[in-house]
């Protein structure tokens, strides 16, 4: 019955005219799940990411990402989420559901849905502003140390930032393949951007780590070069994806 009315609503959502759009959920929201583990969600403007993990126990367990829309239809909240990828199940990318929710300034309830639970704002996408937005990797250096542009095409590197919250993550969204995320907290300083980690589907040995890169920002790019967790260079260029 569920599937049923959540496909009701997304029919609704998309076929209405009387449907406007209201605030969106930029900033990182946090809520746990029926084991215990900790989900972290992250929006800008338009994508969000989330990501359910066991910190003390460093271990990762799934994670999902896409774009939404938060509107109004006959006085209702209506979150509509587009699946760019989904480790729990690839079939499901690519589609679209929404679903009732209640949201005010610290508190959202999504009702069904894959998004479903009580989240609570754990931050703003207020400070540093500059760097709250959803980002998509431009290029990278190769080991000769020469930049290589990368093209924009279905196989993504996206990396979505809240006031204090990250998380990044590789697919393509043409053949609903994974390649890994990971995520956690970040500050920037002085030009040094710093990523403490919290979650890895990669290697949960890196868990713990706190990553420092020089950090450049220049209109709408991101320039940040340092060491991976295993010690190799990284010099990056990201650009703003909305």
């Amino acid at each position: 019955m569920k599937t049923l009315l959540t496909l009701f609503f997304s029919i609704t959502f998309f076929a209405t005219k009387a449907t406007t759009e209201t605030t969106t959920l930029s900033g990182a929201w946090q809520n746990k799940d029926g084991s215990g583990n900790t989900i972290t969600m992250i929006c800008s403007d338009k994508y969000l990411m989330f990501a359910v993990y066991d910190l003390s126990q460093k271990k990762y367990v799934k994670s999902g990402g896409g774009t939404y829309k938060l509107s109004i239809l006959s006085d209702k909240n209506i979150l509509s989420y587009k699946r760019d990828f989904n480790t729990e199940d690839s079939t499901l990318v690519g589609l679209t559901v929404a679903n009732f929710c209640t949201v005010d300034k610290n508190n959202l309830l999504i009702l069904e849905g894959p998004l479903a639970g009580n989240w609570k704002r754990i931050d703003e996408s207020k400070s540093p502003k500059a760097m709250s937005a959803t980002w998509r990797i431009k290029a990278r250096e190769d080991s000769d140390f020469k930049m290589q542009t990368i093209l924009k095409g279905s196989r993504k590197t996206l990396k979505i930032l809240s006031g204090s919250c990250f998380q990044w993550a590789a697919f393509n969204t043409d053949t609903h393949q994974f390649f890994g995320t990971g995520g956690g907290t970040y500050t920037v300083k002085d030009g040094k951007y710093t990523e403490n980690i919290e979650f890895f589907s990669r290697d949960n040995k890196r868990v713990g780590a706190s990553l420092t890169f020089d950090c450049v920002l220049n209109g709408n790019e991101w320039t940040h070069a340092g060491q991976s967790s295993t010690g190799t260079r990284v010099h990056e260029i990201w650009e703003k994806e909305e």
